[in-house]
């Protein structure tokens, strides 16, 4: 699905409050609503269950022993829209810039004007092309939802994102984590895959391969380490800090500009200790040479790095566990196993596992996709005996909640520019 933001203006503090029991229920009975949500009187209570199936953030279910009601994904988004203004990290709401298997990426901004970057992790997405499987795993694990999953992602991939960047590694800044969602800083770059030629690939490849054996010497692999999340932003190189950095850099030789990679996407992360450790260090590598061949008709005569020297390499030069920080920092391992078995179920397997030589979908099959997504959920609620009533597609509620009213729509300039 995609996120919309316009109805979260017409919703007052008493909708967000009718979500009370979703945490604990996958489908909460009507009458545990009215309770758990503490709202007097139970005609303001059925008033907001209304406004909220009417526009889709919540669905009723109805089977042999209840009726009630589940969240849905829009609903999902817009508690954690909800918990990002209160804290006062969003102001408005943008465009969509990037759409993945499992997240979306939308421009955000700051009361002050500040552009920022909310993910929207979606590990339901790609569960849908398997959907047998996923029906049989998540039947008998009441913690094996989607939105469940979804949330350990955004919390593993904060966590990790955090302890990068404290520890000098160029990573987006963190600010914010919610539910199933990530504010970061928006970096002016371009992703890797959408440059067809660099002015030194030779100092950009030996770059992103330190960064691959700096990562392990932290105790650290990325997993899912490629052209999709790797970005490129352009500096100018001058080593003796004489002169300002002209304006536009169009005006600049490119003798003059240097490539900084900035590193995104740590679900997948893992520790060097890790039984799969090797074969992720090994993909990563391969990853890159496979793409600079590719891509830049660059081949490098020194073989490796082999996840042997990265180890001993660890071992000589012991120091920060980040992985070990990771842990401490309340992501535990018993969250990451569930994830990473949750992802190894529905396939889950990063872009470097998926993604065909040209490492582009098009739009017909993004749409495509979305519709398989729909009838598969449809379909899922039939043979689960839950049936949905007839639900209309906008609301136009009377009262607005000041905590929302200024989510609207924010203009930005087109993606290709920043």
């Amino acid at each position: 699905m995609k996120l919309d933001a316009k109805a979260i203006r017409y919703l007052t503090s008493e909708d967000f409050r009718v979500e009370a029991g979703s945490r604990n229920h996958e489908v909460v009975p009507t009458p545990l609503i009215s309770q758990l949500s503490g709202l007097r009187g139970g005609s303001g209570v059925h008033r907001s269950i209304s406004n909220l199936a009417k526009t889709n953030l919540i669905a009723k279910v109805k089977n042999a022993k209840y009726d009630g009601y589940r969240l849905t994904y829009g609903g999902l988004d817009y508690l954690a829209l909800n918990a990002h203004q209160k804290q006062k990290v969003v102001y408005s709401v943008g465009n969509q810039i990037g759409v993945g298997k499992e997240s979306d990426i939308i421009v955000v901004a700051h009361s002050s004007g500040e552009q920022r970057i909310l993910k929207i992790h979606r590990l339901g997405r790609i569960s849908f092309r398997t959907v047998k499987t996923n029906r049989d795993y998540l039947r008998h694990r009441s913690t094996g939802s989607w939105m469940y999953m979804s949330r350990l992602a955004a919390q593993k991939e904060f966590a990790f994102m955090k302890v990068l960047r404290e520890n000098g590694f160029a990573v987006p800044e963190p600010i914010s984590q919610n539910r199933h969602t990530i504010v970061m800083s928006l970096v002016d770059a371009f992703p890797l895959r959408q440059i067809s030629k660099v002015p030194r690939p030779e100092a950009l490849y030996s770059e992103l391969m330190d960064i691959i054996l700096e990562l392990a010497r932290f105790g650290l692999i990325h997993g899912d380490f490629n052209e999709f999340n790797i970005l490129i932003k352009e500096e100018v190189d001058d080593p003796d800090g004489k002169g300002k950095a002209p304006v536009n850099l169009d005006d600049v030789p490119d003798e003059m500009i240097k490539l900084v990679p900035i590193i995104i996407d740590f679900p997948q992360m893992v520790s060097i200790d890790h039984v799969n450790a090797e074969m992720y260090f090994d993909r990563d590598v391969n990853c890159i040479k496979r793409y600079f061949q590719r891509k830049f008709h660059f081949v490098s005569d020194v073989p490796g790095p082999t996840f042997a020297e990265a180890r001993k390499k660890f071992m000589k030069n012991p120091g920060k566990r980040l992985d070990v920080e990771v842990e401490a920092s309340g992501f535990s391992r018993k969250m990451a196993r569930e994830l990473e078995n949750y992802m190894k179920e529905v396939g889950v397997d990063g872009d470097a596992g998926s993604r065909d030589d040209e490492g582009e979908e098009s739009d017909e099959e993004e749409e495509e996709s979305e519709e398989e997504e729909e009838q598969e959920e449809q379909e899922e609620q039939e043979e689960q005996g839950e049936q949905e009533e007839p639900q209309n597609k906008s609301s136009r509620g009377d009262d607005v909640d000041g905590n929302t009213q200024r989510l609207e729509e924010l203009e930005v300039s087109d993606p290709s520019s920043h």
